[in-house]
């Protein structure tokens, strides 16, 4: 099918609140490496990695051998039965994971992995109440977007009450309306007074994504993390690290993006890179935490852990460990955050650059002095990207960030065709701007 016969069928048998980019939807047909082709035969330099997930690159040989490998002997069997491939990667990530993280649970999303997360820490804390941030995203189930904190990702009208917010460590939009560092850090701060004033004082988990995804690359300041998990386990809660768009080496020099700043949860989430696209999530925790699920009630996951996923990230971890380990990563993601700079230095309209490896965020505003936003100036931005053959991501609360996350095999080159077709792209739409 062409393009507009994919897209007249969709219109007819699927939900129309499918999310589409671009104007003229892309309809993709295969990739490789770094690069997609759509069904007209177009070719796009991939530097959104299908929401930061084709960790290793399209149709990776190592993957695609595993997995091919795997499905001649069983593709599918349930948790109820014990498979090597399970236990093989459980293993391995009990390895790469910081601090004590030791027991995995198997899931088939970051959504599913999240609301596994939140559920062992009321039951291992035996308290109820858990503090999330503004402009956290955490999936598509009930409770996850109870966690979520953007009324465009809240479907429906029915949320958990046991999920209290605290302001986001947002340094170039600071909510207190505060300056970095004389601050105090006051966002974490926050932590405790959302605990005394809109909890029993005592909560189950403070979850946090260590750089915020949907909510526009939010990086916190260095100090954020120690403070705040700090605070939640005075008031008897665990920390729920969710590395679902952070993990795997995605942040450069560490294999999870927590490890940044040296603080060690004690359950962690992870999904997207963990299987270059194969459906999986994980909830990894202590053993104390692990242990402390059993005569607490009967649960399985039909399809998590199965044979098939499993071989397919046992075999994308292996990729990233021999051809992007996180240095490697934090290399070529130091080269795009200083061309990223650069075109900084140029485009006015670029208002604050912002990440860490290969998760990079630009938050366009109209005016560098009110930080008004330009979610306008982003929309014609990825039609410039698409038009020259570059696919980039976008988040934000108000929709004015721009998500640069290739995948973790992105070499210098690929950088710098990026950059400077970002370069020609800007440039289009300040003139547009400019006009106007």
């Amino acid at each position: 099918m062409n393009t507009q016969e994919i897209l007249e069928k969709q219109k007819q048998y699927l939900w129309p609140n499918h999310i589409l980019y671009y104007t003229e939807p892309l309809a993709l047909e295969h990739g490789e490496g770094l690069y997609v082709w759509d069904v007209e035969g177009r070719r796009f330099l991939d530097f959104f990695g299908g929401i930061l997930t084709t960790s290793v690159g399209h149709n990776h040989p190592l993957v695609i051998a595993r997995v091919r490998e795997q499905v001649g002997k069983l593709i599918h069997s349930s948790t109820l039965y014990p498979n090597e491939n399970h236990v093989r990667l459980a293993e391995k990530l009990a390895e790469l994971t910081p601090g004590q993280l030791q027991m995995s649970f198997f899931t088939n999303s970051g959504s599913e992995a999240n609301e596994t997360a939140m559920v062992a820490a009321q039951v291992y804390t035996d308290n109820r109440d858990m503090i999330a941030l503004r402009h956290a995203y955490s999936g598509r189930t009930q409770l996850a977007m109870s966690v979520t904190a953007h009324s465009t990702w809240k479907l429906g009208k029915t949320f958990s009450p046991d999920i209290k917010h605290a302001v986001s460590p947002y340094c170039y939009r600071c909510p207190l309306k505060l300056t970095y560092p004389t601050c105090d850090i006051a966002c974490a701060q926050d932590i405790e007074d959302v605990i005394r004033t809109t909890t029993s004082g005592r909560i189950a988990a403070f979850m946090a994504e260590p750089i915020q995804g949907v909510g526009g690359f939010i990086t916190p300041p260095d100090e954020y993390f120690k403070i705040a998990v700090e605070i939640a386990r005075h008031y008897g809660g665990v920390f729920i690290c969710d590395e679902v768009q952070t993990g795997f080496g995605r942040t450069g020099t560490h294999w999870f993006g927590i490890s940044h700043w040296g603080v060690e949860p004690e359950i962690m989430t992870m999904a997207k890179g963990i299987a270059n696209g194969f459906p999986m999530g994980n909830t990894i925790t202590t053993a104390e935490i692990g242990k402390a699920m059993v005569g607490k009630g009967l649960t399985l996951s039909t399809f998590g852990g199965n044979p098939t996923s499993t071989a397919a990230s046992l075999a994308t971890i292996e990729a990233m460990e021999s051809e992007a380990p996180p240095a490697q990563v934090d290399d070529v993601g130091a080269h795009l955050r200083a061309g990223l700079e650069k075109l900084w230095d140029r485009y006015p309209l670029m208002g604050d650059v912002r990440g860490k490896g290969l998760m990079q965020g630009i938050e366009m505003v109209a005016d560098r002095k009110s930080k008004e936003p330009a979610p306008a100036a982003v929309n014609q931005l990825f039609e410039e990207t698409r038009a020259r053959g570059l696919l980039i991501g976008k988040g934000g609360l108000h929709s004015n960030v721009i998500r640069i996350a290739p995948p973790l095999t992105a070499t210098k080159e690929h950088v710098e065709e990026a950059l400077e077709i970002l370069d020609h792209a800007l440039a289009a739409v300040h003139e547009t701007w400019s006009v106007s």
